[in-house]
């Protein structure tokens, strides 16, 4: 498994967007300013930004927007088989999706949480 970036969940997806781009100056390796969801490269790392409601449509969860228990961060990581990682794993993590190729990204995906409730997601591409 390998830790591939880290993604923030926004409420307001463009001016974020413009933010990291124009103010801190990040590169956009993937997405634009309307797509809800882009990558930034800087210093050897990686960013994702995404638009908050639709990171709780993917894992089922209501979305709400002042309420601090709706995610403001996941933790991305890529997995050479997600369907295996799954069935390896599914014991001892409490998996909130199972696996599903998400086709519009390019990936396969599921999503779980660790003990304090942080959102994890185990990707692999199509």
């Amino acid at each position: 498994m390998e830790l591939t970036h880290t993604r923030i969940l926004v409420d307001r997806y463009k001016e974020c967007f413009l933010f990291y781009r124009n103010v801190l100056g990040f590169k956009v390796a993937w997405g634009d300013e309307e797509s809800n969801y882009a990558d930034f490269e800087f210093g050897g790392m990686k960013l994702g930004v995404f638009d908050r409601r639709q990171m709780a449509e993917a894992v089922g969860d209501v979305y709400r927007k002042d309420d601090s228990r709706t995610d403001r961060v996941a933790l991305i990581f890529k997995v050479a088989d997600v369907a295996r990682a799954y069935e390896e794993w599914k014991e001892r993590v409490d998996f909130i999706t199972e696996p599903v190729e998400q086709e519009e990204w390019g990936i396969k995906v599921a999503h779980f949480r660790d003990p304090d409730g942080t959102l994890l997601e185990i990707y692999e591409n199509l």
